[in-house]
C-alpha cells in the first residue's frame, strides 16, 4: 500500500471518523463483543455538535494513492497518545509505524520526557513492539460497557526530566 503521512486538518474530520469506525467495528471484531464494538463506535459520522478535539492536538493521517485516509494518530501536549487507529486493510502495513514515527518526532521536538496511552487489547501489541511498557491492566467503563485496557508508558531518552 502506497501512502503519505501529513498533519490532520479540519476538513479531515469525516474521513477520520470513518477510519475510527472501521478500525473498531471491523478491525477489532473478534477481540470484543458486538455490544462493546457498538458502544465504542456507535456511528460512522462524527458528532458535529462537539468541537473537533484533534485540532487541539498534534495529529497525523495516512493518505493512500487514491486520497483515502488509512490511519490516524494523535498526541496531546501532555504526552497522552489519544488516537491510534488504522483501517482493516492497513493493518500489518507500514501505516501505523509511519504515523507513530511522526508522533515520536513531535514528542521529542516538544521536549516531552514521557508518553502515556490507554491501549486496547490489540493496540497493546503494537506499543509493546515500539518499546512501551504496561504500567497497569485497567478495566475501563465506557458507554455502559467494560473494556480490558492497558495503561502504558514510554520514557523518551534524552528528554529533560
Amino acid at each position: 500500500m502506497s501512502f503519505h503521512v501529513r498533519p490532520y486538518r479540519a476538513e479531515d474530520r469525516a474521513a477520520m471518523a470513518e477510519v475510527y469506525f472501521r478500525a473498531v467495528r471491523e478491525g477489532a471484531k473478534g477481540a470484543y463483543t458486538e455490544a462493546q464494538l457498538e458502544a465504542w463506535a456507535p456511528q460512522v459520522e462524527p458528532n458535529w455538535d462537539k468541537p473537533d478535539k484533534l485540532l487541539d492536538q498534534w495529529a497525523w493521517v495516512a493518505i493512500d494513492e487514491q486520497g483515502r485516509m488509512r490511519g490516524i494518530m494523535s498526541l496531546d501536549s501532555s504526552g497522552y497518545l489519544d488516537m491510534a487507529f488504522v483501517t482493516p486493510e492497513a493493518k500489518g502495513t507500514k501505516v501505523a509505524p509511519s504515523l507513530y514515527a511522526a508522533l515520536l518526532a513531535q514528542a521529542r521536538m516538544a521536549g516531552l520526557a514521557r508518553l502515556t496511552v490507554r491501549a486496547s487489547i490489540l493496540a497493546r501489541r503494537f506499543f509493546l513492539k515500539q518499546g512501551w511498557q504496561v504500567d497497569q491492566m485497567h478495566m475501563h467503563e465506557a458507554a455502559g460497557q467494560i473494556y480490558e485496557t492497558y495503561l502504558m508508558s514510554l520514557t523518551l531518552g534524552g528528554a529533560p526530566d
